[in-house]
């Protein structure tokens, strides 16, 4: 099985307005960078949509190593999605008068699907440090936003 490792951003101009995201991927010596906009999204629909273009790309089941900063991104795969599912995609009241419906339902079951295919392993990274990938996605990612946002 062919190793990975995805690094991948997401950035909005205004939270919502245009949005763009950005990924990396690395195989051995080989890199390929994708990034892609949205005019009118929020910050974690591009997060989302980062990684989803990143796997999207895989041609065959890897063994992924998918670094991101986003910890909404990483507990929502790691931590949430199995109650999300078991519940029928609604969050439970806890101190609201209902229970509400998972925001980015659709991007979430996408990734769900996506992550069947492949052996993921989620790293977090600090965002706008010391991270050279993740400062690479941060600016394609930025880059597509302005680009959408004229």
């Amino acid at each position: 099985m062919k190793e990975i490792v995805l690094i991948t951003d997401g950035a909005c101009i205004g939270n919502p307005g245009p949005g763009g995201w950005a990924c990396l991927l690395r195989y051995k010596d080989c890199l390929k960078e994708i990034s892609g906009a949205h005019p009118a999204t929020t910050n974690n629909r591009m997060e989302l949509q980062a990684v989803i273009e990143g796997l999207k790309t895989l041609m065959e089941p890897c063994a992924v190593v998918i670094r991101t900063d986003s910890k909404y991104v990483q507990d929502g795969m790691t931590k949430w999605i199995h109650n999300w599912k078991r519940n029928g995609w609604v969050r439970k009241a806890y101190g609201r008068s209902a229970p509400e419906p998972i925001k980015n339902r659709d991007l979430w079951e996408e990734l769900d699907r996506l992550r069947q295919q492949h052996q993921l392993n989620w790293q977090w990274v600090k965002g706008h440090a010391s991270d050279p990938d993740n400062n690479r996605c941060d600016s394609l990612a930025n880059q597509a936003a302005r680009r959408n946002s004229r």
